[in-house]
């Protein structure tokens, strides 16, 4: 199950360097997992000719047969050792880092502890801040430019100009910006905007991301986003546009350091793993 569990990792992250930090092993030992893998099989299940990873037929073959396996002992275990585990656990989210990773973390929590339901609330930062000080969440990440007392940083993520797949609104000036009215990044962005001398306009100044996503495709303003998650409806502006560059997030974690309950800590696991693999596929390029 060892091997399976690796290929797999490496097969959906795109390289070996991404998949040991999901997995929270070293390269090494992934590599190893894999080559004792082809060995068993005497097959090649990587195509190591590019620098991206690939599969090779057999490969492809082996993946789907490997997910069933990996699933079917995920939820073997759970079964038979999930009794102490039972209850709710509240995982606060901000709306922009919903996607990619936290379906993948759900999904891998719910197939190791079935009985423990997760409640996800999507919120700004400061409204997951305050719930969490009050006691109404255990888990939080955040999207901030510095770290708070008991939080750890995650990852550190550039924000980026986004707009309409070819649009022009980020040659108009006033420059037109559309904005939630509690969003973290809004005082920065406006702040690089100063300092460059460039006049800008708040079109839209919304409670909804949903209106701010609506207003952008629409070629009427422009937003800032982390890079790595704007909807696929938007577009990155790419630098050289006349835009100031913009200043980098943490997405940080707060109540895994103390957690409130056993399984909570293995969730706040899961929430590292799939982050930080993500942190290492935008920070350098897919190894073999």
């Amino acid at each position: 199950m060892t091997t399976l569990r690796s290929f797999q990792a490496v097969a959906e992250h795109g390289g070996v360097t991404r998949a040991a930090a999901a997995l929270n092993l070293t390269q090494s030992a992934v590599s190893m997992q894999i080559k004792r893998l082809e060995e068993m099989l005497g097959l090649d299940l990587l195509d190591r000719s590019n620098r991206r990873v690939a599969l090779t037929p057999a490969g492809e073959q082996l993946l789907g047969y490997a997910r069933r396996m990996v699933s079917l002992n995920d939820e073997a275990v759970g079964r038979l050792t999930d009794r102490v585990y039972e209850g709710e656990i509240v995982l606060g989210v901000p709306h922009d880092i919903v996607y990619p990773v936290i379906p993948r973390v759900l999904q891998r929590f719910n197939a190791a502890f079935p009985r423990v339901k997760v409640q996800l609330n999507s919120s700004f930062t400061t409204n997951l801040h305050d719930a969490f000080g009050r006691g109404e969440i255990d888990l939080i990440l955040t999207t901030e430019a510095v770290l708070g007392p008991g939080g750890e940083t995650l990852i550190e993520v550039p924000l980026r100009w986004v707009g309409a797949p070819g649009g022009g609104a980020w040659r108009q000036r006033p420059l037109r910006l559309a904005f939630c009215r509690h969003c973290t990044f809004r005082p920065g962005v406006l702040a690089r905007l100063e300092a460059a001398g460039i006049d800008w306009e708040m079109a839209v100044d919304a409670e909804s991301d949903r209106t701010i996503e609506a207003t952008v495709s629409a070629d009427l303003a422009v937003t800032a986003i982390l890079e790595g998650h704007a909807p696929a409806h938007l577009e990155v502006v790419m630098a050289g546009h006349g835009l100031p560059d913009l200043e980098t997030q943490k997405i940080n974690l707060y109540g895994a350091r103390t957690p409130r309950s056993e399984v909570t800590g293995h969730l706040a696991d899961m929430v590292r793993q799939e982050f930080r693999a993500r942190g290492a596929s935008q920070a350098r390029p897919v190894s073999a």
